[in-house]
């Protein structure tokens, strides 16, 4: 979604084009004799000199700085995303779930040798914070240019615009750096999907029950009260989950003991993740990657 709203606002960018002093094209007109074809001629050919297709057609002083908040807003929105993903990567890593890159001499905390910290992620998420900010800074502007502009919004702009695409390009960096290098250990998530499981489980068992004639909410309850003492035991105890063990044990659930391992199968949970993921690699992510593949030269002969 970032890279299309980075391609749409970089299409309908504007030019403001040979529009004079206030904007009205009088001294063109003046000198083109009162020509109007020319004027626009010439508005059209330094457009396109300039490397846009359109120009505005109405202006004042400057275009309107409602570009400006078009052009800091995506980039914003792009930082909102990155503070999104790597968070979730921190709180993933937290879990020693996935890791970001670490380097053979890296220092995790200069007192504790033992931490491997993400800080690529956490330089990211700041860096990001920073940049959805900036935003603030072109709607003001955009807002108190009352009737034509003021000089207000020059030294604004100066360090806001620039400052937004030199943040955005050191995150982009380092994102390819945590990308070309994550580290995802599925042992780990194995071990947590076992620990958690049996929890996410216990519809799938009111349901089999249900369909094997059992009454819903009396098997509800019976489900609550296992789930509960099987809870406290991870929690109070720091022991494995043994609410399959509680469910295997119990007389009541004996009608659907031979399918239990049916109905623990993680499979069960994932529905068309897998599915869903390849048809977004094939329809949306090979797609927008042909277009940013430079074609190699043969080598002459």
């Amino acid at each position: 979604m970032d890279l299309k709203n980075f391609d749409r606002v970089k299409r309908q960018l504007k030019f403001r084009g040979v529009k004079g002093t206030t904007g009205t094209q009088a001294s063109f007109l003046q000198l083109f004799n009162g020509d109007h074809s020319k004027v626009e001629d010439l508005d059209r050919m330094v457009t396109e000199m300039a490397g846009f297709s359109k120009a505005f057609i109405i202006c004042g002083q400057t275009y309107t700085r409602k570009l400006d908040v078009e052009v800091v807003s995506v980039l914003a929105s792009f930082g909102g995303s990155i503070h999104k993903m790597c968070t979730d990567i921190r709180l993933l890593a937290s879990l020693k779930e996935i890791e970001e890159p670490f380097e053979i001499e890296q220092l995790g905390s200069s007192v504790m040798p033992y931490k491997r910290n993400p800080m690529r992620c956490e330089r990211c998420c700041s860096l990001a914070r920073h940049l959805m900010t900036l935003i603030n800074d072109p709607l003001g502007t955009h807002s108190v240019q009352w009737m034509e502009r003021t000089l207000d919004d020059s030294a604004n702009k100066r360090i806001c615009i620039p400052e937004a695409f030199l943040t955005a390009d050191i995150i982009l960096f380092t994102l390819q750096n945590i990308s070309e290098g994550l580290v995802v250990y599925p042992k780990v998530i194995d071990k947590h999907i076992k620990q958690e499981l049996p929890f996410m489980a216990t519809e799938n068992i009111i349901m089999a029950m249900v369909s094997a004639g059992g009454n819903r909410q009396e098997c509800h309850e019976k489900i609550r009260t296992l789930s509960q003492k099987a809870a406290e035991r991870v929690k109070l105890d720091g022991l494995d989950n043994d609410l399959v063990d509680r469910v295997k044990n119990d007389p009541y659930f004996a009608p659907i003991i031979n399918k239990l391992d049916v109905i623990l199968d993680a499979k069960t949970f994932i529905g068309r993740a897998p599915e869903q993921v390849f048809e977004f690699i094939l329809r949306e992510v090979e797609p927008t990657l042909k277009n940013f593949l430079i074609p190699i030269s043969p080598k002459p002969k």
